[in-house]
C-alpha cells in the first residue's frame, strides 16, 4: 500500500483498497488457488475521524427557506429539511418514517435507528408545522390522488411523485438540490444537517447526554465529537482575542 500513500491518497482510500485486496487474497486461498494468503499479514490502516461539519445558522435559515410555493413537492421538501435539521435524523431514518410514527398531539416522532433501535424525538414547532402542511389535502393527499397502479407505501410519511415511499437517493437529491439553490453546493449533505443540529444544540447549552439520546448514539464518544468542534472554535476565538494568547503579547 506504500504506493498509495506516496501518491498522497486519502487515508480512507488506502483503507478501502487494503480491505479489498485482503478479501481478494482470502478468496483465492479459500478456493485453493494459492497456497498461502499474503493479505493476512497486511494491516488495515486506521482512518482518523475528522470533526463533524456544521453549517452556520444563517446558512440553515437560507436552506430552510428554499422550498417556496404551496405545491405538493414544495410542502414535502420543506418538511424533509425541517425534520432532518430539527430532529437530527439520519437520511435512512427519515425515509423509513411511517404515518404511525408521527404523534401530532404530543409533537413527537418515533424513529428506528441503527439496529432497529427505537427512540422518541421531539418534533419542534417549525417541523411540526411543515409536516402538518405536507399532510394536508394540498400535500401528501394530492400526491396520492394521482397514484396509478401503485399498491404499496400508503403508510409512508414521505412520498415521491409517484406516490411510493421516497428512497434514500430521492431524499438525498432533494437536500442537494436546495443546497445548490442557496449556494451551498457540495458542502451540503443530509448528514451535515444532522451534524448541524447537534452542534447548534450543544453550542446553546444542551446537555451532552440529551444530545446522545436525540441522535441515537449508542456510545457517548460519538456525541463528544461535536464538543470537540466547539473546543476548536473556542481556541480560535481565544487566539484572536485574548491578550495573553500566542502572538498577542
Amino acid at each position: 500500500m506504500a504506493h498509495l500513500k506516496d501518491a498522497n491518497r486519502a487515508p480512507s482510500t488506502v483503507a478501502r483498497t487494503t480491505v479489498a485486496i485482503r478479501l481478494f487474497f482470502r478468496f483465492l486461498a479459500a478456493e485453493k488457488m494459492i497456497e498461502t494468503d499474503p493479505g493476512a499479514s497486511v494491516e488495515v490502516p486506521n482512518v482518523p475521524r475528522g470533526l463533524p461539519k456544521a453549517l452556520a445558522l444563517q446558512q440553515i435559515e437560507s436552506l430552510l427557506a428554499s422550498p417556496v410555493g404551496d405545491d405538493p413537492a414544495s410542502r414535502r421538501d420543506r418538511a424533509i429539511l425541517e425534520v432532518l435539521y430539527g430532529c437530527g435524523l439520519r437520511i435512512g431514518e427519515l425515509v423509513a418514517l411511517s404515518l404511525v410514527d408521527v404523534d401530532f398531539d404530543g409533537e413527537l416522532l418515533r424513529v428506528f435507528g441503527k439496529g432497529r433501535r427505537e427512540r422518541i424525538v421531539p418534533l419542534g414547532w417549525p417541523a411540526h408545522a411543515a409536516v402538518s402542511q405536507w399532510m394536508s389535502g394540498l400535500g401528501r393527499d394530492a400526491v396520492l390522488s394521482r397514484r396509478t397502479g401503485v399498491t404499496q407505501a400508503e403508510d409512508a410519511l414521505f412520498l415521491n411523485q409517484r406516490g411510493s415511499r421516497i428512497s434514500r437517493q430521492g431524499a438525498w437529491m432533494i437536500v442537494r438540490g436546495h443546497g445548490n439553490r442557496v449556494g451551498l453546493g457540495a458542502e451540503l449533505t443530509p448528514h451535515v444537517l444532522r451534524q448541524s443540529c447537534a452542534t447548534h444544540m450543544l453550542a446553546n447549552g444542551a446537555d451532552i447526554r440529551y444530545a446522545q439520546k436525540l441522535l441515537g448514539h449508542r456510545s457517548i464518544s460519538s456525541t463528544q465529537r461535536y464538543t470537540a468542534l466547539r473546543d476548536e472554535e473556542i481556541r480560535e476565538i481565544y487566539d484572536r482575542s485574548h491578550p495573553r494568547a500566542e502572538g498577542q503579547v
